[in-house]
């Protein structure tokens, strides 16, 4: 196979023949290095798009690694935070929880009171069916232990107030029991029982006993209770008398004044009339009766001897 040339400057034809072998290896030459420029300038190109792509990347992944322990740092000061702040709230419930107990073991033995009943160096008595298996914590849950503390403090707190209401019961029922004189300042004049009566001298039963003593000197109540009577009553004069609950009445008989009105409440120690001797008497005096359940009962047994 020939290619012919044609020369504008020469006019002149020029034939190449390709099929000769010097012909070939030119051509095989020239297409092997074109193939070869190609193929290095490919991988040139390849190389620096590769060098460049790495660089971005590890640069990004360094900024978010940046990111993520900065957000671990402050994630781990918010946690130390808190678990300090639940630390220091333990230990205030459990310094509470120390004073209660303190509190009310103090006011067991103040009160007298079998400590079985109120306990408070153990917790109450509980029970149940289990649920399932138990699983130990690894890591102790302050929220748990917060939650398990103030529990004892409920029922420390349900065993004060249990406490304070046998107390304020007792304190109450000593308030209102009868007892101590009627009179600041005076002597028995009769007792309670069989004697003489003073105006026809015939045997009869004295319903309480005498408190002789200077007119006007101050009568005070027994105990706390409503005062249900004060004025004019017959035999008695100008009377008090004064319901106490639990079934007791005391009376306060012959006074020159009464110093208390029908529906107040008085406490022990209280005035309530001035001594005199109105009424069926031979003196001034305090005729002082005890009520038991509506039985007039030997007031020196109340008031001690």
């Amino acid at each position: 196979m020939n290619v012919i040339f044609l020369s504008r400057r020469e006019g002149k034809a020029r034939q190449l023949n390709l099929s000769h072998p010097l012909t070939l290896s030119l051509i095989a030459s020239a297409t092997l290095a074109v193939l070869g420029s190609a193929f290095m300038a490919g991988m040139q190109l390849g190389r620096g798009s590769h060098e460049t792509l790495v660089t971005g990347d590890t640069r990004h992944f360094a900024d978010v690694l940046a990111q993520q322990k900065a957000q671990i740092a402050d994630l781990k000061q918010q946690l130390q935070l808190r678990v300090d702040a639940m630390a220091m709230r333990l230990g205030e419930v459990n310094a509470h929880m120390i004073r209660l107990n303190a509190l009310g073991k103090r006011l067991t033995e103040m009160a007298d009171i079998d400590s079985r009943e109120f306990d408070f160096d153990r917790d109450p008595p509980r029970g149940g069916a289990s649920e399932g298996e138990g699983v130990s914590a690894q890591i102790p849950d302050l929220t748990a232990m917060l939650d398990s503390l103030e529990k004892r403090v409920g029922q420390r707190e349900s065993q004060l107030a249990a406490l304070e209401n046998v107390i304020l019961a007792r304190e109450l029922k000593q308030e209102i029991h009868p007892e101590g004189r009627p009179v600041e300042s005076g002597f028995i004049s009769s007792y309670f029982g069989e004697r003489e009566d003073p105006f026809d001298g015939q045997e009869t039963f004295h319903k309480g006993v005498d408190f002789a003593g200077t007119k006007g000197s101050t009568v005070v109540a027994v105990a706390a209770g409503v005062v249900t009577w004060a004025g004019e009553r017959s035999g008695f004069g100008k009377l008090v008398e004064i319901n106490h609950g639990d079934g007791y009445v005391t009376r306060y008989g012959h006074n020159e004044k009464t110093l208390v009105a029908v529906g107040q409440t008085v406490k022990r120690g209280e005035p309530i009339g001035l001594m005199g001797s109105t009424g069926r008497s031979t003196g001034p005096h305090v005729h002082f009766e005890v009520l038991r359940n509506g039985r007039q009962v030997d007031p020196l047994s109340f008031i001690g001897r």
